[in-house]
C-alpha cells in the first residue's frame, strides 16, 4: 500500500494519480482541520481544490509515523526545506522492508545534499530501495487530466517498473530509467534555470533571447552531471532498444532531462518562473516569498548547487549568477548583462 507526506499542490496530484489507478493511499496531511475537510468534501481546501476523491480510498492521518507503518511504499512529496521536519521522529526500525519513492525536486537546503544521502545518514537506507518520480509534469495539468509524463527512477529496474505501472493512468505516460543521482540532480538545476528564465521574463527579454538562455542552460546542466557521472547525457545516442516496450532506451533528450528543464522554463504553472519574474519586476525575496503560496524550490536550490560547485568545480556561469541574484544582492539587470556576455 502506498503512503504519501505532504498535501500541497505536488502530494494531492500523486494521491489523485494513484486513487484514480484503484489505489488505496495512507495520506500524511499537516493540519486537522483540512484532513476533515478532505473526508467529508472530497478535495483538498489549500491546494487543487477541483480534484475530487473517492474518501473510501484515503486513510488520512496527521501523524507521519502512523502514515509509514501503514504503507510499503512512502511517496515523499514535501518541499526539500521540511523533508527533515517531516520524519525528525522517526527511527531506522521504521523504515524496514519499506521502500521511498521521492517526489522532492530541490537539495535539503540544511545539508545540500539529495534525500537519498540523508536517508542513508539518518536511518541506514539503502539506495536500492529508494526510487524518484519526477517530470515533466505539472500538479496543476494533473487536475485537468492533460497528457503527462512521469519519470520512475532506481536502481532496481524492475522494481522501477513496477511502481511506474502503479502510477500510469488514461492521463499519465511512465519511462523508467536507472540514473536516480542524475534525474535528480537534473530537477534540482532545471529548477534554478527557470528561475532565470523568469527574471529574464520581468526584465523585459524576448522569446529570441530566453532560446539561447535555455539552450545555453541545457548545455551547463549537462555538465554539471556529468561531474557526478550521470548517465545518458549524449543527444542523438541510445545504448539500446528497451525490449518490452520497444522504446529507444532515455537520453539527454529525454523527458525527465531536458523535457522538464524546458516546461519549467516556459510554463506559466512553474512556481519557479513565477517566482524569478517578480524578481526581475524589482521585487525582493521576502516581498516575492509574502506574495507566493507554494514554495519555490530552486531559491533554496540556487545556493546548495553554489556551495555543492565548490567541490565539484562545473562551469555553472548562469546558475551562479542566478545565486548571486537571490542570494548576494545582484541587481538582475547587471547579472543579465553578465549572463548575456556568456551565451553561445
Amino acid at each position: 500500500m502506498y503512503g504519501v507526506v505532504g498535501s500541497g499542490s505536488w502530494a494531492t496530484a500523486l494521491v489523485k494519480i494513484l486513487t484514480d489507478n484503484g489505489h488505496t493511499v495512507n495520506w500524511w496531511v499537516r493540519n486537522a482541520t483540512a484532513v476533515q475537510h478532505i473526508l467529508k468534501q472530497g478535495n483538498n481546501p489549500g491546494y487543487l481544490s477541483s480534484v475530487k476523491f473517492d474518501s473510501s480510498k484515503l486513510h488520512l492521518s496527521t501523524e507521519v509515523k502512523d502514515v509509514v507503518a501503514a504503507s510499503d511504499k512512502i511517496v515523499m512529496a514535501i518541499p526539500s526545506a521540511y523533508a527533515e521536519e517531516s520524519i525528525a521522529g522517526l527511527n531506522p526500525h521504521d523504515f524496514k522492508n519499506k521502500k521511498i519513492i521521492s517526489a522532492i525536486k530541490g537539495l535539503l537546503p540544511e545539508k545540500n545534499i539529495l534525500l537519498n544521502y540523508y536517508l542513508k545518514q539518518e536511518f541506514e537506507f539503502a539506495l536500492e530501495d529508494y526510487f524518484a518520480v519526477l517530470g515533466p509534469c505539472h500538479a496543476e495539468e494533473v487536475a485537468e487530466e492533460k497528457l503527462s509524463y512521469l519519470t520512475i527512477s532506481g536502481i532496481q529496474i524492475t522494481e522501477a517498473e513496477a511502481i511506474a505501472l502503479d502510477f500510469k493512468t488514461s492521463y499519465i505516460n511512465t519511462i523508467v530509467n536507472q540514473d536516480i543521482l542524475g534525474v535528480q540532480y537534473a530537477a534540482v538545476m532545471k529548477n534554478i534555470f527557470a528561475l532565470g528564465a523568469g527574471m529574464a521574463s520581468g526584465l523585459g527579454y524576448g522569446d529570441n533571447f530566453l532560446s539561447v538562455y535555455i539552450a545555453n542552460a541545457a548545455d551547463e546542466m549537462a555538465g554539471f552531471l556529468k561531474k557526478f557521472g550521470a548517465q545518458h547525457i549524449t543527444v542523438g545516442e541510445h545504448e539500446a532498444e528497451d525490449p518490452v516496450t520497444h522504446r529507444k532506451m532515455p537520453n539527454y533528450a529525454a523527458s525527465v532531462y531536458l523535457g522538464d528543464l524546458l516546461v519549467t522554463c516556459y510554463s506559466l504553472h512553474s512556481r519557479n518562473r513565477s517566482f524569478g519574474k517578480m524578481i526581475g519586476q524589482g521585487l525582493s525575496v521576502a516581498e516575492v516569498k509574502t506574495a507566493m503560496n507554494m514554495v519555490a524550490e530552486g531559491y533554496n536550490a540556487s545556493r546548495c548547487i553554489f556551495l555543492v560547485n565548490e567541490q565539484v568545480k562545473a562551469a555553472i556561469p548562469i546558475a551562479a549568477t542566478i545565486y548571486q541574484i537571490l542570494w548576494e544582492q545582484l541587481p538582475p539587470a547587471d547579472g543579465f548583462k553578465y549572463i548575456e556576455e556568456t551565451l553561445i
